[in-house]
Parts: C-alpha cells; structure tokens; sequence
C-alpha cells in the first residue's frame, strides 16, 4: 500500500461516509464533504497534504518508490 493510494482510499471514505451522515443525520455534514474537496484541491496545486505526511511518518512509501522496490508496475500483483 502507497501513500498515494492511501490518501485516495482515505479521501474515497471520508467523502461516502459525510454524505450518508448529511442526508440521515444533518445537512451541516455536507460542510465536511466540501472541506474534503477543498483539501484534495489545494493537494492538487502544491502537491501537499496532511495526511501524506501521517502516511509517510507511518513508514508507507510513495508510489514511485514502491515501484522501483518491486522493480517494476506496481499494478501488478
């Protein structure tokens, strides 16, 4: 497991979870879904995340270098 695949599972979650809790719970978990989206924007522009860093002080390895550790597409498995 990447970091980069990490934080998409991660985002992934946080996005299906905040919408269930905003139709049965409160429209006011809509607000979490919109600072996931804004987060993953501003990830986008400066390639920065707060939980790549967590990810990465957890020992996950990038992509590229998980790639080379397998010495080669780490798609297949």
């Amino acid at each position: 497991m990447t970091v980069e695949r990490s934080l998409r599972l991660l985002a992934g979650a946080f996005v299906m979870v905040s919408l269930a809790l905003g139709y049965w719970v409160s429209p006011y978990w809509f607000l979490f879904t919109a600072f996931v989206g804004l987060n993953l924007f501003q990830s986008g522009l400066t390639n920065w995340c707060p939980a790549m860093a967590i990810f990465r002080r957890l020992g996950l390895p990038d992509a590229g270098a998980a790639s080379k550790k397998t010495g080669g597409d780490s798609r297949a498995a």
